[in-house]
């Protein structure tokens, strides 16, 4: 009898060291598969939304639609048609940037220029395309010396 009451006893122990360790399991696959990844979108939205410059289009929470004209501490102020509807929200009413103000205006990107593809260059590379190079002053003529298009009436009298 006690033989049969200290294998009952070790069995227990080894269960409840089971149970423990399945909670631990379960515990571990909620973090790496519900909390990380929440964490990383906070992240991401809170970089996104530090970013914002005056310009950008972005949509909010609630689905406005419209372009920063000032930015505040914690709130922007967006305009949202033709009417110049002016809305003040928080910072973290904004869901995403649809536009960014560089996209739209060019001259506030620090890009390179394109390099110029010559037809020497093209047909080294085998393309068989020749891609135009950029207009040498002299190339141009001047627009006085341009003649005049003729009405399909003048060259009619002309032929006649």
């Amino acid at each position: 009898m006690l033989n049969s009451f200290l294998l009952a006893e070790g069995s227990n122990a080894a269960s409840s060291w089971i149970m423990i360790g399945s909670f631990v399991l379960i515990a571990v696959v909620f973090y790496f598969v519900l909390i990380r990844p929440q964490r990383k979108q906070e992240k991401q939205a809170n970089e996104m939304r530090n970013a914002l410059q005056v310009g950008d289009e972005i949509t909010t929470i609630g689905g406005i639609i419209g372009e920063i004209v000032s930015i505040k501490e914690e709130t922007i102020t967006i305009e949202t048609s033709r009417d110049r509807t002016k809305i003040r929200f928080l910072r973290s009413a904004v869901r995403s940037v649809d536009v960014r103000a560089e996209d739209k205006n060019p001259a506030l990107k620090k890009a390179a220029p394109a390099p110029v593809v010559t037809e020497e260059k093209s047909k080294k590379k085998g393309k068989g395309k020749i891609a135009p190079e950029t207009p040498k002053a002299d190339d141009k003529a001047p627009i006085a010396d341009a003649p005049a298009a003729e009405t399909p009436a003048e060259e009619n009298a002309a032929n006649n």
